[in-house]
């Protein structure tokens, strides 16, 4: 592994820290207290090239690597985990997907749009009494004639509401048949397709979560992403992608209460001195940065078996374990540096503090990551 940072990373750092000073550090409280999700922000994003980032050029998309998709994601995380997990969720999933297992004409329909930030995506798998359990999922794709007939209702969908794509997995077998799961393109036009209620959430409030409802939606069979059957494999190979956007959202927000920690201890004095220079806040601030180094690390180990084309499956449950572990614990450090200010909205690291559990639960609970890592290992 090279662990030099290349010049396309560099150039992304300075061009998305200057695109969030100008379009989301002046509006992020807003969109969080009324959990007003920013659409026309991903428009812009788009003309970035951040909506399609792993996209080939051909398709519409950056052609990059999972080295710079990492440096996107924790750089607009640093910032404010709501734009971070949105684009995360947009580009590893849904984009994924159709990129990943869809044909040379589907990719070629639904790809373009997605990346020019004319479509939002979504990706739909999660249900009320089926979250980490898919196999079992309720919702159903029934053959009729030459059409696909999907019932159901899907929750703690990203951009469930403004989404234009979505990709929607379905029983089209048994419960409990890891060969009983099928793989559909939803587009927003379909009467079918319903919206459900939004979820008002404790953090990452300007990312829209909500329910989807298949009510009769009526498919072609060139909406079927791969062949019949193969949902649950797929799945578990975007998740794979996921599990590695969801580590470099929690590193950015890691790093963004770590900075915002460090600035805070030079500047605040008690006792005639900054607290930096107590050994209480100074060594939190060292183990901080430790951990932070140790996360970037293992998402880099993930990033390099992807880019390579060799099996990621365990490196990147450990990357999301412990990035997302780390990130809470970061952010709760950064709140008790700050005292009774960390505790306010005056401050960033509420935000920061509010933002970092989902991350923990998000694209598989970090027990889920733990029995993925086992079952590896034995």
């Amino acid at each position: 592994m090279n662990f030099k940072i290349s010049e396309n990373q560099i150039l992304i750092k300075e061009t998305i820290s200057e695109f969030c000073k100008r379009e989301i550090i002046p509006h992020m409280m807003r969109w969080d207290e009324s959990q007003s999700f920013p659409t026309e922000l991903f428009k812009k994003l788009a003309g970035l090239g951040m909506m399609g980032v792993l996209v080939p050029t051909k398709y519409g998309g950056s052609g990059l690597g999972y080295f710079e998709y990492v440096t996107i994601i924790s750089e607009i995380s640093k910032v404010c985990g709501s734009i971070g997990l949105s684009v995360a969720a947009h580009n590893s999933l849904c984009v994924g997907h159709i990129l990943k297992f869809g044909s040379e004409e589907q990719k070629q329909k639904w790809l373009p749009k997605l990346c020019s930030g004319e479509s939002l995506g979504a990706w739909a798998l999660t249900e009320t009494g089926t979250g980490s359990d898919a196999l079992r999922m309720d919702t159903t794709a029934l053959k009729k004639d030459d059409k696909w007939v999907l019932n159901g209702t899907k929750n703690w969908i990203t951009h469930g509401i403004s989404s234009e794509i979505i990709v929607v997995m379905a029983r089209t077998g048994e419960k409990g048949d890891s060969h009983g799961i099928s793989v559909f393109v939803v587009e927003r036009s379909n009467p079918g397709l319903k919206f459900g209620k939004k979820e008002n959430k404790l953090g990452m409030r300007a990312s829209e979560t909500s329910e989807i409802i298949l009510d009769n939606c009526v498919l072609d069979e060139s909406c079927m992403l791969g062949n019949e059957g193969e949902g649950f494999i797929q799945a578990m190979k975007i998740l794979d992608g996921g599990r590695i956007s969801i580590a470099a959202l929690s590193l950015g927000i890691s790093k963004g209460a770590y900075q915002a920690s460090l600035n805070y201890s030079k500047e605040r004095n008690q006792f005639g001195k900054p607290i930096s220079k107590f050994q209480a806040i100074s060594f939190k601030l060292a183990e901080m940065a430790t951990e932070i180094e140790v996360c970037e690390n293992l998402i880099y180990r993930a990033c390099h078996l992807i880019m390579t084309n060799k099996p990621v499956t365990r490196e990147s449950a450990m990357a999301k374990y412990y990035s997302s572990e780390t990130c809470v614990k970061i952010a709760n450090d950064a709140v008790q540096i700050f005292g009774g200010y960390g505790y306010t909205k005056d401050f960033p690291v509420e935000k920061f503090y509010r933002d970092s559990k989902l991350c923990t639960i998000g694209e598989g609970t970090s027990e889920i990551q733990k029995l993925v890592i086992s079952k590896n290992l034995i």
